[in-house]
């Protein structure tokens, strides 16, 4: 059992890097994404594409932390919950995703 704590804080860990590769992903700031495939810069599709990995890479921990039991809901705002429960992102979530976070991170 002594396990459980490292693997609780091991997919909270990865949780917040995936909210915040999404969130630099967003904000069009370096990601590990712009190293593996610097060519794609060149390309006005780049932005939507790597912000459609890192979405993926979210909803992925997400879908982790669910099958795991883990209350991962805290680490964002009641808006993004909503966003991440719908799983599509939408120009809404590229728009709005910020706009209603007041609370920067869960603190527990």
């Amino acid at each position: 059992m002594g396990n459980e704590g490292l693997s609780t804080d091991y997919m909270k860990s990865k949780l917040a890097e995936a909210k915040v590769h999404f969130e630099r992903a967003l904000d069009c700031k370096h990601t590990e994404f712009d190293d593996l495939y610097p060519y794609m810069i060149e390309h006005p599709q780049f932005f939507w594409y790597k912000r459609y990995v890192a979405w993926s890479e979210l909803l992925t921990i997400v879908k982790l932390c669910k099958e795991l039991s883990l209350d991962w809901a805290p680490e964002f705002s009641k808006q993004q919950v909503d966003y991440i429960e719908r799983r599509v992102m939408s120009s809404k979530v590229l728009d709005e995703w910020f706009e209603k976070n007041d609370s920067k991170e869960h603190v527990g």
